[in-house]
Parts: structure tokens; sequence; C-alpha cells
């Protein structure tokens, strides 16, 4: 890695190899020798060892920046979150009430049952190029991201009558399973679950560095997960200059009064959980009016939950 120092300025070369290439080398070795040990083992000892592997996967969703060449970063983004099913072009827009892409904060019933079980609308998947999450001119990149998607639910498709279902469920789709619960567990905590509310922004008051400002740092929090997961927990500055590379994010400077960041924890970060229940039972909704919005607790809820605990 080149480190260019300036003063007190110091520029990251992205591109220079290592560590920004072997990183990559790194986790598509993991990929390939941890499944082809459990397939070879066939022990009923060692799969659930290759499944709780799930929540060490972690790829590039729509800012994989290893290299200073665009195409090159597409490429190797195409292939990392493609091989879980997900659109590398497709998380952009954070804290935004109307086009939050991890879970929009103001779904009424009936949208929330169409989205859960068929889903629908189109009108906000990440998969179709008119959707309303995208502009026109991202078109092409959604168009290439979903065919790469579909590419590879044919591969799966294939080798699943090649190797046999039950082969490719102990193969790819417990893990898949836990790696998706582990990723939006995660993903919640880093816009949810802060000792005070974070704001959200409708219409005009939204802009990139806003919906940036509202996310919450994890990485003291996630133990000895922080590494294995690329120091994702340094979430703030990831989405304010993901041009960084991962092993370079500690370096960045803290925001000051912008910068949100939980208690520390131990080696596991079981107190996570805590967090999480305690924001899932109170954060259940957001006023329809005003451009600035933070979440509230349903009085309904909160007395059902009351009753049932005594």
């Amino acid at each position: 890695m080149e480190t260019i120092v300036t003063g007190d300025q110091v520029d990251f070369d992205p591109s220079a190899p290592p560590p920004s290439l072997s990183y990559v080398v790194r986790d598509f070795l993991v990929g390939f020798v941890l499944p082809a040990i459990a397939k070879y083992s066939d022990s009923w000892y060692v799969w659930p060892i290759y499944w709780v592997t799930g929540l060490l996967r972690e790829p590039c969703f729509g800012l994989c920046f290893f290299s200073d060449s665009r195409l090159l970063n597409s490429f190797v983004g195409h292939i990392s979150p493609s091989s879980i099913l997900v659109p590398y072009h497709g998380w952009w827009n954070h804290g935004n009430v109307e086009k939050d892409e991890l879970g929009s904060c103001t779904l009424d019933n009936g949208t929330k049952t169409l989205r859960f079980t068929i889903p629908f609308p189109r009108i906000s998947s990440h998969f179709h190029p008119s959707s309303g999450l995208f502009s026109p001119n991202e078109r092409l990149d959604v168009i290439t991201s979903t065919a790469s998607v579909v590419l590879v639910a044919a591969l799966l498709l294939y080798f699943s009558i090649l190797q046999g279902p039950i082969q490719m469920l102990k193969l790819y789709f417990v893990p898949y399973w836990v790696f998706v619960m582990w990723l939006n567990i995660v993903t919640y905590l880093h816009h949810h679950g802060y000792e005070t509310k974070l704001p959200w922004y409708r219409g005009k008051e939204w802009s990139y560095l806003r919906g940036g400002l509202t996310t919450v740092d994890l990485y003291s929090d996630y133990g000895m997960f922080n590494k294995i997961h690329h120091d994702i927990g340094t979430h703030v500055i990831h989405h304010l200059f993901s041009q960084i590379p991962h092993y370079h994010l500690e370096e960045a400077p803290i925001l000051g009064k912008y910068y949100r960041e939980p208690k520390q924890s131990g080696p596991i970060p079981f107190h996570l959980l805590k967090i999480l229940a305690t924001s899932l039972n109170e954060d259940n909704y957001v006023s329809d009016h005003g451009g600035i919005v933070f979440y509230h607790t349903d009085p309904q809820r909160l007395k059902y939950f009351k009753n049932k605990s005594n």
C-alpha cells in the first residue's frame, strides 16, 4: 500500500498492491476453501462450522473502491455481491424517508403485505431500471447488476440439478440464510438504535451528506469480528468518503458533534442484541408530515407489550 504524506495530510492510493488486492484474493480463497473442506469431510461436526462462516461475509454493495479503475471496481464489485444474489448498484440513499433502500419507515399495511409476500410493487425494486430509487443515468448500471444476479441464479439452479438440492442446501443456502440474517442486523444497527434518535429526511431536506451523517459507527462494538468484516463498523466515514480503503477507515478524522458511536463491548458483541430489541420495540413509525422526522413509539404497541409482560 502506497501512502503519500504531505504535511499533515495523507493521500491513500487504493490501487497500490498489496494490500488492496490481497484482501480480494484472501476473501475469494476463503470462499472456495471452506465449502471444499465441508464437502470433502461431509461431517455433521464440520457443516455447522462452515455455516457459521456466513457471519464472515461482507461484500461491496455499490461501494467497491480498491482500485483507481472504475471498470475494475465494478467488475470485482459485481462478482462479490452477485454471488449472494444482491445487486451491486443499489444501496445509496441513506436516511431518506422516501428512498432509503434498507427499509422505508413510511410503509402502509397494504404495501407491507405486498413487499413481504410477492414482493411488490416493482416501483421501488433494486432490480428494476425504472425504479424510483434510481435516476435515468443509473439505469444501465441497474440492468448490469440485475443481469449479474440472474446469471448467478441460473448457475445455482444448474448446480442444484448437478449436485442435488440437499447438497446445495448445505453448501449455499444455509450459510446464505445465516449471512442475510447477520447482514440485516448489522445494517439495521448502523441506522437505528442509537441512544439519541437519528433524523430521517424527506424531499428537499435530504442530501447525500445529511444521509451519511445519520449513520452510526459500530467498529468498537464488533469485538473479534471487526477485522474479519473489513472494518465495516466505521460506517459514518465509509458513507461520506467511500473511496478510502477499509483498512484506513479508522485513521479518518472523527466528525466532532456529528459523530455517533455506541459504547464499546468485549470480544463478542452480545450486547447488540439488546440494542436491536430495544430499537425494534421503540422505533415504530415517523410522522407523515415534515421534512425532518424522527422515529416514535406506537403507544398501542407499547401498551400491548406492557400488558403481555404483566
